[in-house]
């Protein structure tokens, strides 16, 4: 988009910021199943001229099947931590065949989603250092949401 000569004069932030506003715009509408009277409604409040609110209703209703399916197969909740297993992985020799000697950890966490059940696990390899600034991270949150929660 950035390329576009006809955006050459715009500043490239409030390209990104218009981008940003309109995928937004159409990720809602897609999200509430908005009809083309209440996307309308909105953008007019929004001060859009009708031109161009026809042109933006054409094009959504062209793609609003493809968006639907989209937005469903991503899923309406955030994974759910259901366990964790971690292994200590030691390597010896690089591909170099230098010794290297350096420990990190193999962490699996087994999540699954409400909406459809179970997710593949998400596995990742870290350092002793990047461990225990998640866990640190990890402790903060349980702190915050501990104190949510007493208010």
């Amino acid at each position: 988009v950035l390329d576009d000569p006809d955006l050459k004069d715009i500043d490239p932030t409030v390209l990104k910021h218009c981008h940003a506003a309109a995928a937004t715009c159409i990720l809602e509408a897609g999200k509430h199943k908005a009809d083309i009277s209440a996307i309308s409604t909105c953008l007019e409040d929004c001060k859009l001229d009708k031109e161009r609110i026809e042109i933006f209703c054409t094009e959504y209703q062209k793609n609003k099947d493809a968006l639907e399916i989209l937005l469903g197969s991503i899923g309406r909740s955030p994974l759910h931590i259901t366990d964790v297993s971690w292994r200590l992985e030691y390597q010896i020799k690089n591909n170099q065949l230098h010794k290297t000697y350096q420990p990190s950890y193999l962490v699996t966490l087994n999540v699954e989603n409400s909406d459809s059940g179970s997710h593949p696990d998400v596995s990742f390899s870290c350092t002793m250092e990047q461990l225990q600034d998640l866990v640190g991270k990890l402790k903060d949150a349980a702190k915050s949401l501990e104190r949510a929660t007493q208010m």
